[in-house]
């Protein structure tokens, strides 16, 4: 490409290197926060409101890290 600063193939990889490392990161944190959610809830006493959330989170992480191995 004409503006791509010369770079093409290779500034792609990168950029699609960052977005994988940055889904991963992210799933990762989402899945450690439903946990933790979901252990503090249940250590306290319960409340549907910590476990809902906590699964939540669970599943949004667990969802991202499935999508991005499928994809």
């Amino acid at each position: 490409m004409p503006r791509d600063g010369g770079e093409g193939e290779r500034a792609g990889r990168r950029v699609n290197a960052f977005f994988r490392r940055s889904t991963v990161t992210f799933g990762l944190l989402c899945v450690g926060l439903g946990l933790v959610l979901v252990i503090r809830t249940a250590w306290e006493g319960g409340g549907e409101v910590g476990y809902v959330l906590g699964l939540l989170f669970l599943a949004l992480g667990v969802g991202r890290l499935y999508l991005l191995r499928r994809g």
